[in-house]
């Protein structure tokens, strides 16, 4: 029962980091399309709604992060491990924010064909591709502060920006 407990409290804590950074971008992109949408008949997401996507995204990010080709370039420099895992990811955000949609579109119109006729006809396309910019921006801030935190060690760089500061060396 204690290692049940042990496991259960290590990925419990495995899962708030990206569970709260994607609770908050997803507040964002939901603020942002808010006030992009203001006058029209959007309605955002509520925070559960946000909350519960956050978990699965949370989780999705720690899954993928087991499989052997999201870790595709370990010996190279930083940036193709960022580039890399950021585009697995926006892919990943783009094809859920798109489906979000058609789900909508499609209860709208009866059916899924239907549904993606009338979001291809309907959507504001500047409004979904400005709310993938500013998501493309947070998974490249994710991935870059992970993958910092991999090549640097969590303590090291929770001393970086919590403190105490090392000692320099001298």
């Amino acid at each position: 029962m204690h290692k049940i407990l042990e496991k259960l409290k290590e990925e419990f804590f495995a899962i708030l980091p990206p569970t709260i950074f994607f609770f908050v971008m997803l507040h964002i992109v939901t603020f942002i399309r808010v006030l992009m949408a203001e006058g029209s008949h959007f309605v955002p997401l509520s925070t559960m709604s946000i909350a519960i996507a956050a978990l699965i995204l949370g989780k999705a990010v720690l899954v993928a992060d087991m499989l052997p080709p999201i870790n595709r370039y370990p010996g190279k420099p930083l940036v193709y491990n960022i580039a890399w895992k950021t585009a697995i990811y926006l892919f990943v955000a783009t094809l859920i924010h798109y489906l979000e949609r058609l789900i909508d579109f499609s209860r709208q119109a009866g059916g899924f064909v239907a549904g993606n006729q009338k979001l291809l006809a309907e959507m504001v396309w500047p409004h979904f591709w400005a709310a993938q910019i500013i998501v493309f921006l947070l998974i490249l801030v994710y991935c870059t502060a992970h993958e910092l935190v991999r090549v640097i060690g969590k303590e090291k760089m929770l001393r970086l920006f919590f403190g105490p500061m090392p000692l320099p060396a001298f």
